[in-house]
């Protein structure tokens, strides 16, 4: 498949492609790589469309700046209007999964004359709250519950990305499997943390790959993260109470473009955004579809490609 390095208005972005046609940006998430899209990026090719897969700024092949604000969500959204004038369009779909749905969520909101519709895997919209930045928030509802820390307020240290880089495929092999579809619930993360613990910590030591990881494509993200680290990755993370001081004019905003958002059943995430897919459509006056994949997990493109292809292609055409 075929791979080449762009550059845009601010950094260079490594890039899968395949087909012509409208485009379709593919946008990954955590911990992942414009790779995990590649049963995506061959499906919509052979139906028609330009798919475009980058490695998200920080990650993989494309520049990694070494400023943690130069993470917010303002870079990446304009990261991916950067990247659609370099490949001479005035409009795509933007599908996101993961930390991906929250960039193409905002493509959508921030810029719908140029995203003029969007999908979404696994995270839904989150509104931006009026009562104060996000990490408070998460304190205090892990506090209240009861349940040890959220993994993304520990996220929030400056040191939290060294246990990832102390040893990357034992850290990626963890959170692979604790996410997972079908990984025994008793195996999966929650997602909360008992003090002193890390998440790959919380993850016990002989698990196994998914069963949809393959040892050559497992040694793909190892090469990458080995070689890229996981400081910009979780600087992502640590922009979040700076993304909700950046976005007051987002208030109250609604996403008006045509939308799609598919989640797993078995997602653990859900456990901690969950409650925002019941508020979708009042946020989302378009959204088409709305649907729970039965035993899917997490990395729901990679571990059910046919299910998510069919949606896709679904919602790509009924435009």
């Amino acid at each position: 498949m075929p791979q080449r390095h762009i550059r845009t208005d601010r950094l260079t972005q490594q890039i899968l492609e395949a087909g012509s046609g409208p485009l379709v940006l593919l946008v990954h998430g955590f911990p992942e790589l414009s790779i995990s899209w590649r049963a995506q990026l061959e499906a919509l090719a052979a139906a028609g469309f330009h798919a475009v897969a980058p490695d998200m700024r920080g990650y993989g092949g494309t520049e990694k700046p070494a400023d943690r604000d130069g993470y917010s969500i303002l870079h990446l959204v304009g990261d991916m209007v950067d990247l659609v004038r370099a490949l001479g369009r005035d409009r795509c779909t933007v599908v996101g999964h993961d930390w991906g749905a929250a960039v193409a969520w905002h493509c959508a909101l921030m810029r719908p004359d140029l995203f003029t519709a969007v999908a979404a895997l696994s995270v839904p919209f989150q509104p931006r709250r009026p009562k104060g930045p996000p990490t408070a928030a998460m304190a205090a509802l892990s506090k209240r519950a009861g349940l040890g820390d959220l993994y993304i307020s520990r996220f929030q240290a400056n040191d939290a990305h060294l246990v990832f880089d102390a040893d990357p495929a034992t850290a990626l092999r963890k959170m692979f499997h604790a996410y997972d579809g079908a990984t025994p619930a008793d195996r999966q993360s929650t997602g909360f943390l008992a003090p002193g613990e890390s998440l790959i910590g919380s993850i016990p030591d002989d698990v196994p790959l998914p069963p949809w990881m393959s040892d050559p494509h497992f040694a793909e993200y190892v090469a990458a993260f080995a070689a890229g680290g996981f400081r910009a990755p979780l600087d992502w993370y640590r922009c979040l109470d700076l993304n909700w001081a950046q976005t007051a004019f987002l208030q109250d905003a609604r996403v008006r473009v045509p939308a799609a958002f598919m989640v797993g059943e078995r997602d653990p995430v859900r456990r901690y955004a969950g409650a925002h897919e019941a508020a979708m459509k009042d946020w989302i006056p378009d959204l088409r579809v709305q649907r729970v994949l039965p035993g899917a997990g997490h990395w729901i493109q990679q571990e059910r490609p046919d299910e998510v292809n069919a949606f896709l292609l679904d919602f790509l055409r009924g435009l």
